[in-house]
């Protein structure tokens, strides 16, 4: 009996170290299949990273070759393309050596097309070229033409101020009053409101030419304007061009002088004695004439008279036209078939004036006309009638 418990223990003790067995294989079997699962993970993990690198490796493969591909055909396509260009080179060297040999005249063509066109446009550059300096010239010669010009108009105006000076210092001008040998010109229907009147009472003057005749034989005699800087001696000679460009000593300058028309002799009372003179910017000569047709000069009656003095009679004259007109020479007539001829002239100069000097003319006038230039293409003229005369 007590063989048999122990013998029940021991199959006890052999059955719970069984069951330990059998839990403890089961563990270790359990055990076993996660590390076969993670081994079998891992394998998956390294079989996808070799399949990823045999697909990289694949397509690194396939793109080389592609490329290898691409580059053989490139190889090929420049081989033909150079074989090409050989053979093209070739043929064009055949061919501009046939050129050469065949056509040396159709290269030469487009080059001589070329020089012409540089040629041509040389020429026109040339011709403009030509024309500006030619412009240039001009202008350059233009400015100093004017600068030239207005140096000589000093150097005439200082010259004739200096003649003026002399003359007026060694000529003896004297007021003389009426005498036996004074003439008053009777005027038909004048009248008692013409200034006619007023004028006759007028001194006249009276110049000793002695000293005059020594410096010029041309001198004929004085004429004196009043309310102007005229107050000269007059010269003729026989034209009426000489002293336009020379002074009363004769001396060349553009001032001139005062001159009586060639045409005119005062020795046989011509119809219409006409005397010239430039009018000049400084008031010399007959510059200060326009001075004539402003209101200053107008609204002073005494001015309305003109004197003068030759070697054979003073004379006193009456205005009684003024006027500006586009130049003509119908005015400086001089000669006259008959009376009715030369009242028409006088009617034309009367009805002319700019101003209305309350006077009348008729057919036995004798007729004083100054003349000068107003503006381009335009004179000024002053006609006067002789009104008293002394003879000498």
């Amino acid at each position: 009996m007590g063989n048999t418990k122990k013998d029940l223990e021991t199959d006890t003790k052999t059955k719970k170290n069984s069951v330990k067995t059998k839990s403890n294989t089961k563990k270790d079997a359990n055990s076993s299949s996660s590390k076969i699962k993670s081994k079998s993970e891992e394998k998956k993990r390294i079989n996808s990273k070799t399949t990823t690198k045999k697909t990289t490796t694949m397509q690194k493969s396939t793109n080389t070759k592609s490329n290898a591909k691409s580059n053989n055909k490139k190889a090929s396509t420049t081989t033909i393309n150079k074989t090409k260009t050989n053979i093209s080179k070739s043929q064009n060297n055949n061919i501009n050596s046939e050129i050469k040999i065949k056509s040396v005249e159709i290269t030469e063509i487009p080059r001589i097309e070329q020089i012409h066109y540089i040629t041509v446009k040389r020429r026109k550059l040339n011709k403009k070229n030509l024309l500006l300096l030619i412009i240039l010239f001009i202008s350059i010669l233009s400015l100093f033409f004017a600068i030239f010009n207005v140096l000589f108009w000093f150097i005439d105006n200082r010259n004739i101020n200096k003649q003026i000076d002399d003359i007026s210092y060694v000529t003896k001008v004297e007021v003389v009053n009426d005498n036996e040998n004074t003439e008053i010109i009777e005027q038909d229907n004048i009248q008692e409101s013409d200034p006619y009147w007023d004028y006759i009472k007028m001194d006249m003057i009276n110049v000793d030419f002695n000293e005059l005749l020594r410096v010029n034989k041309d001198t004929k005699g004085w004429i004196q304007v009043n309310g102007t800087n005229v107050n000269y001696p007059f010269v003729q000679t026989n034209n009426n061009d000489y002293y336009l460009t020379h002074a009363y000593d004769k001396s060349w300058n553009d001032a001139g002088w005062v001159f009586l028309d060639y045409r005119n002799n005062l020795s046989n009372n011509d119809r219409n004695t006409i005397i010239y003179g430039h009018s000049r910017l400084n008031k010399t000569m007959f510059g200060s004439l326009k001075n004539i047709l402003e209101s200053g000069w107008l609204s002073n009656q005494d001015n309305y008279v003109i004197k003068l003095s030759t070697q054979y009679e003073n004379t006193l004259w009456q205005i009684f036209s003024v006027y500006h007109i586009p130049t003509n020479n119908d005015y400086i007539q001089t000669e006259f078939r008959d009376n009715n001829e030369f009242y028409s002239f006088a009617t034309t100069l009367l009805n002319r004036s700019q101003y209305n000097f309350n006077t009348t003319i008729n057919e036995n006038d004798q007729i004083l006309t100054l003349s000068t230039c107003y503006k381009n293409n335009e004179k000024l003229a002053i006609h006067a009638k002789l009104i008293k005369k002394e003879s000498r």
